[in-house]
């Protein structure tokens, strides 16, 4: 894009190259960079803003503006896979609102928690299916994000026991939490290991209405 582009309208793709990426020229909401260069997560209007030495690029949406996570938005996300070195999730929600498009995060090993990360076991911190909140460090590519749980009050909110996950059209059954490393299914009283989140109330409140999401 030149300076002369600026008093024009440019139209975008999503995945579309809208510029190189440089030291003064920064990728904005709606965008992400790679390789070099800074690419449209989204269709829309292309906008570039100047801001002392930096110029921002950023795209908005058509219908005025998508719902695209940006970097320190917390979202709730349910994890889909855990393997030795990360885990993959869906992201269901951006702060409270609902998504009705479908991108994926991804929580490294290193990003679990901010204490004793050499020590971090995946399979003890996520199970498949937890409803979890986390945090947007910055976009890896077109509708993927990199996560975070550090904080305490990130990780997983929601746990189901695993007498509920063997069998077939059950009745999802919520496991409680009794530290911030473990929880417990109330009926078997079973204890798995997890990175529990210090929900505090007004958020635990809204958050008991994510059995709803399986």
């Amino acid at each position: 894009m030149s300076e002369e582009s600026e008093d024009q309208t440019l139209i975008c793709v999503p995945g579309q190259i809208l510029c190189a990426a440089s030291e003064f020229t920064v990728a904005g909401q709606g965008t992400y960079e790679k390789l070099g260069y800074i690419h449209a997560t989204l269709a829309g209007i292309v906008q570039m803003k100047k801001r002392e030495k930096n110029t921002f690029i950023s795209v908005v949406s058509f219908g005025g503006g998508a719902t695209v996570p940006v970097i320190g938005d917390i979202v709730t996300a349910r994890i889909m896979a855990v393997q030795n070195r990360m885990a993959r999730c869906r992201i269901l929600c951006i702060g409270k609102t609902a998504l009705n498009r479908t991108l994926r995060g991804i929580i490294r090993k290193e990003d679990v928690r901010a204490t004793e990360v050499d020590r971090v076991e995946m399979h003890k911190c996520f199970r498949p299916g937890d409803i979890i909140l986390a945090r947007v460090l910055h976009q890896i590519e077109l509708n993927v994000f990199h996560l975070s749980t550090a904080d305490n009050e990130l990780g997983v909110v929601v746990a189901i026991s695993p007498s509920s996950r063997a069998t077939w059209g059950a009745d999802p059954i919520p496991m409680v939490p009794i530290c911030w490393t473990e929880v417990q299914c109330p009926v078997t009283l079973v204890k798995e290991p997890r990175k529990v989140a210090k929900v505090v109330p007004e958020k635990g409140e809204s958050l008991k209405k994510s059995l709803a999401l399986f």
